[in-house]
This record gives C-alpha cells, sequence and structure tokens, in this order.
C-alpha cells in the first residue's frame, strides 16, 4: 500500500506526486522534442545521407560528408574546408574579445549614470538591432566606400590606393561584426556591473591589493555570470553569421554559413550542408562546455563573496 505524504498542506502519495510533477513537465518536454531534439536528429540523419546524381538526398549511410568537411574527397587532401571551419571559428573568437573589450567600459559607463538616464542609453544601444542585418551591413558598405572621409584618410596615410574603399577587406569584416554583436555584450554585462558590492573593492584597496588583484577578484569575479552570458551570446551567433562577410569581405571571405547557404542553394547538396551544420551545433556546445568549466572554477570566488 502506498504510503501517503503532507505536500504543501495537501494529503497525497508519491505515485500521484510524480504523477503531477510528470504532467507539469510534459508540456515542456513536448516542445523541446518538436522544436528542438526532432530537428537536431534530422539533421544528423541527413547529415550522414549522400546527395543524389541529379541532386536531391539518398538515404544511403556512410562517412563521406565528414572526410570531406575534414578535407578529403576524390579527389585527394585539400584544405579549404579546414580553412573555412578554422576562419570561422577565429574571427567568432575575435569578435567576442573586441565586443567584450568594448562592452566592459561601456556597462560601467552607462551604470555611473544617474538612474533616470540609463533605460535611454540602454535602449540606444539596442535600437541598431532593430534595423534588418542586411541595411545595417549596407550601410557600411556606404561609410567605407571611396568617397567617404573614412576612406579619404586611409588614402592620405597610404593605408589602400588612390580612390579605393575600405571594403571588401578583412578590417571591414570586424567592424560589421562588432557593431552587429555588441549590443548582445552590453546589456548582460550591464546587469553584472550595476549589482556591483563596491564594498568589496573597497576591501581589497584596504588590503593593498593592487590594481589587477582588485579588479581581479573584486570586480571580474562578481561580473562573471553577466561575463559568461555575454559570451556566449556573441559567440554562438557570430559563428554561424554570413551576411556581413557576403557584403563586407567579398566572395573570398568564406565562412562555415557561407559554405552552408551555397550547399542548400546553389550546389544542391542538403547532406554536405547538413553536415555542415553539424559542425556549427557541435561547436557551440563545446564552447558551451568550456564556459561552463570556467564558471565551474570562479565559483569559490563567488563562494568567497558571499
Amino acid at each position: 500500500m502506498a504510503s501517503h505524504l503532507v505536500v504543501d498542506g495537501y494529503l497525497t502519495t508519491r505515485p500521484r506526486l510524480y504523477g503531477r510533477g510528470g504532467l507539469l513537465i510534459a508540456g515542456a518536454f513536448l516542445w523541446m522534442g518538436l522544436f528542438l531534439f526532432a530537428p537536431l536528429g534530422g539533421l544528423a540523419g541527413l547529415a550522414f545521407a549522400q546527395r543524389g546524381e541529379y541532386g536531391g538526398v539518398e538515404w544511403i549511410f556512410s562517412w563521406a560528408n565528414l572526410t570531406r568537411l575534414a578535407g578529403w574527397d576524390e579527389f585527394g587532401f585539400s584544405w579549404s574546408h579546414l580553412t573555412i571551419l578554422w576562419r570561422s571559428v577565429w574571427l567568432a573568437t575575435v569578435t567576442t574579445l573586441l565586443c567584450l573589450l568594448l562592452g566592459f567600459p561601456m556597462a560601467f559607463w552607462i551604470a555611473a549614470k544617474r538612474p533616470a538616464q540609463r533605460p535611454l542609453l540602454l535602449a540606444l544601444v539596442m535600437v541598431p538591432s532593430c534595423v534588418n542585418l542586411v541595411i545595417r551591413t549596407y550601410a557600411w558598405q556606404q561609410f567605407l566606400g571611396s568617397q567617404m572621409p573614412a576612406a579619404w584618410l586611409a588614402q592620405s596615410l597610404g593605408l589602400v590606393p588612390e580612390g579605393a574603399a575600405l571594403y571588401p577587406t578583412v578590417t571591414a569584416v570586424y567592424l560589421g561584426m562588432v557593431s552587429c554583436m555588441l549590443p548582445f555584450t552590453v546589456l548582460p554585462l550591464y546587469t553584472s556591473v550595476e549589482r556591483l558590492d563596491w564594498s568589496l573593492v573597497e576591501a581589497a584597496r584596504d588590503l593593498h591589493a593592487g590594481r589587477w588583484r582588485t579588479f581581479r577578484h573584486g570586480i571580474l569575479a562578481q561580473c562573471m555570470p553577466g561575463l559568461l552570458a555575454a559570451t556566449i551570446l556573441t559567440f554562438i551567433p557570430a559563428l554561424g553569421m554570413f551576411v556581413i562577410s557576403d557584403m563586407l569581405g567579398g566572395a573570398k571571405f568564406l565562412l562555415v554559413g557561407n559554405l552552408i547557404q551555397q550547399q542548400f542553394g546553389s550546389m544542391n547538396d542538403w547532406p554536405f550542408g547538413a553536415m555542415a551544420g553539424l559542425f556549427l551545433v557541435l561547436a557551440s556546445l563545446v564552447a558551451l562546455w568550456g564556459l561552463r568549466i570556467v564558471s565551474e572554477r570562479e565559483a569559490p570566488h563567488h563562494g568567497a563573496r558571499r
């Protein structure tokens, strides 16, 4: 006979309690199953299928797409795909670091303003994100054009030939990426900076800690949750971005997003495009796993702070 329990003032049994809990989480599991696990399963299955002779998909499973992504195909080994993958990871990493370097001072600057001014400043940070990405990138094309002041200055300094524009270049791609991702870095950082306990900073100074140790243990440790959130919100979208590289980098600056778009578009090779997409998913999971390790290592600092 099932033993009775009292939960929240109600008499129940353990099977009924488990059944009620199952009903409460069933909706969430159904949602994740339909919109997360099922698409990922379909993507993984498609990634190991083969392209038909005239396009389409043949459900003959093999490792051909994986080896092709790693550089081996019927013509031998090539660095082309590995270069695209490495360039994508490198671009996302540098973009994240630049956004953090710019976002930290901006978050402190906004937090130092009067409370009545902060919502307006945060709104100004987010306003560019309300404009379509293609329109913003086209604006960068106009700003970096050969007849604009930025190009005139670069021409006078001898950085670019006379009459040349500042795009398509790698620098233009980084400018577009940072301007696109910066709002997603500033907001999580501002949330942490606004809640800083400055008494810990004062205590570190009273104990004659240097500037770096004061920043490391008094400020950075408290901002770690916002820093991790900002890194995730910046790195993962930047990893799959391809519109900016197309418009500001030219056709030669290919990223994994461009590779996926080509395979599902003009190349009509859905299995290989799915394999490249699966790489993006796995790279994002590896990044999240690495950030989790960093967060766990910082846990003792948070525990000491509390």
